[in-house]
């Protein structure tokens, strides 16, 4: 199935056009064209969306999690039948290679699973009392309709760690898509609503963040609002939801360190410094742009990051390591910041333009880019440019380069390459970080595991794992009381 002429909504289980009939453009960013024209969802939309959500959400609450869960298994087995579409989608939409793709719609079918099973685990617990004859209990319930805002690097894994969690719970949910992927979202709801979810559970709104992201967060039907984006927009996100005390959880920006010690093994390093810097383009929240050196092995490793960076293959194709960012304006913002840093002294060892060569030009290609002598109190050092650029720093020992490392208005992962296992614990306990990787690369979550940051990386909030369960569930304590002496 490719991506429709129109991209609709689906609202109450059917595709729908905005209501007043307007429509954007999706650009490609491998080549500039328009691959479709998509539903421009104002507040009225937003509004039927929300209606539909609230007549289904008591009867898919009152459904045992087990029943939901295995509905959602369903939806699961559809992604997996419908796997080289899901991956054609989202390398089209994204510029990805379709051996990447597939590799992403394979991670969210994961991620899928581990919540479809989380409805046979949807604990409470039992709690002992100071009362004689009273037990307490502690239940889960659901929130009621959830509000999901998600970005377009991993479109359909994005879908997937906000959908599920948000579903599986007992909520129903709005999902307002990423405007530069609304065909992976509407692929996905259709798989959804084929395999058996019902109607009105899960409603897709396409648009923009302003008119119809800001409409689903104010909103008071709206009990929970999970957002996936940049740190200026969940800033006003947290205000809205906290002038009318709803739930809100935020997995924003990050500047992440990589740290690599005079005892590291270089080429180890090295090989995970290009995936963490370049991989996806850069645009992974979780990707490397800040890698603080040791002076004794400053040198050999800038060569050979400067060396391995220069062999990268840029393209779309399976053999191809990185592809187009994903829009023109994201690709003038980050090339705009390289250049400031370029009239204040920064040297720029690789790339720092736009590629313009026969296979390029008419995408939004930036080439990968290292750049040295930056300050670290520079734009470049302090703002997530999301695209494939990377600034080296030197550090004289392990105590510099770990307060550089936390000299950041980010926390979400970090990276430190060492063969001394007390220089690891160190970092492991003094990062301020969410995530931390010894010898590894700063990205890699899984669909088990609990990521989000610290400082401006987030607001506490876990997702995926267990710790999502939090975010989409309410919690009961029940007193039950008994006589003794009536036995």
């Amino acid at each position: 199935m490719s991506i429709p002429h129109m991209v609709p909504n689906w609202i109450g289980g059917v595709e729908q056009p905005a209501i007043l009939g307007k429509l954007f453009d999706k650009i490609s960013p491998t080549d500039g064209r328009v691959l479709s024209r998509c539903a421009a969802s104002t507040a009225q939309d937003v509004d039927a969306a929300l209606c539909a959500a609230e007549a289904a959400q008591p009867a898919w609450g009152a459904l045992p999690a087990v029943r939901r869960g295995m509905i959602l298994h369903e939806v699961v087995l559809g992604m997996r039948s419908r796997r080289d579409e899901l991956a054609e989608m989202v390398a089209l939409e994204t510029g990805k290679s379709r051996k990447e793709a597939l590799g992403e719609v394979d991670g969210a079918a994961a991620l899928g699973l581990f919540y479809a099973s989380e409805g046979q685990r949807l604990y409470g617990k039992t709690c002992t009392s100071a009362v004689d004859g009273r037990t307490t209990l502690m239940l889960r319930q659901p929130v009621g309709v959830a509000g999901l805002i998600i970005a377009a690097n991993t479109p359909i894994a994005n879908v997937a760690w906000k959908v599920f969690p948000a579903l599986v719970c007992g909520n129903a949910a709005v999902l307002k898509a990423a405007e530069d992927t609304p065909g992976t979202a509407w692929l996905f709801g259709h798989i959804a609503h084929q395999t058996g979810l019902p109607a009105g559970v899960l409603s897709i709104v396409q648009g923009t963040g302003l008119e119809a992201g800001a409409p689903l967060v104010a909103d008071a039907r709206v009990g929970v609002v999970s957002f996936t984006g940049s740190t200026a927009v969940g800033r006003s996100i947290s205000e809205v939801c906290a002038g009318r005390l709803a739930k809100v959880s935020l997995e924003l920006g990050g500047k992440n360190p990589f740290v690599v010690c005079d005892d590291a093994d270089l080429e180890r390093a090295v090989s995970f410094a290009v995936l963490s810097a370049f991989s996806n383009a850069g645009q992974r929240c979780a990707s490397a742009s800040r890698f603080i050196v040791f002076d004794s092995v400053y040198e050999e490793f800038r060569s050979r990051f400067v060396e391995r960076t220069r062999d990268l293959k840029v393209g779309t194709a399976d053999n191809d390591d990185l592809g187009p960012v994903i829009n023109e304006r994201q690709l003038h913002s980050m090339l705009a910041t390289v250049d400031e840093a370029r009239l204040m002294g920064a040297v720029v060892l690789e790339g720092g333009h736009r590629m313009t060569g026969p296979a390029h030009a008419q995408g939004f290609y930036v080439a990968p880019t290292i750049l040295e002598d930056v300050d670290p109190q520079w734009t470049i050092s302090r703002k997530e440019l999301f695209g494939p650029i990377a600034c080296l720093y030197r550090a004289p020992g392990f105590e510099a380069a770990l307060a550089l490392a936390n000299d950041s208005p980010y926390g979400l992962t970090a990276c430190i390459h060492t063969r001394d296992m007390n220089r690891a614990i160190r970092f492991m306990h003094a990062m301020q970080a969410g995530v931390v990787s010894i010898n590894g690369a700063t990205y890699g979550s899984e669909p088990h595991m609990p990521f989000g940051g610290f400082k401006d990386s987030g607001n506490g909030t876990r997702e995926p794992g267990t710790e999502a369960i939090n975010i989409y569930s309410e919690l009961k304590n029940v007193f039950i009381h008994a006589d003794p002496t009536q036995v």
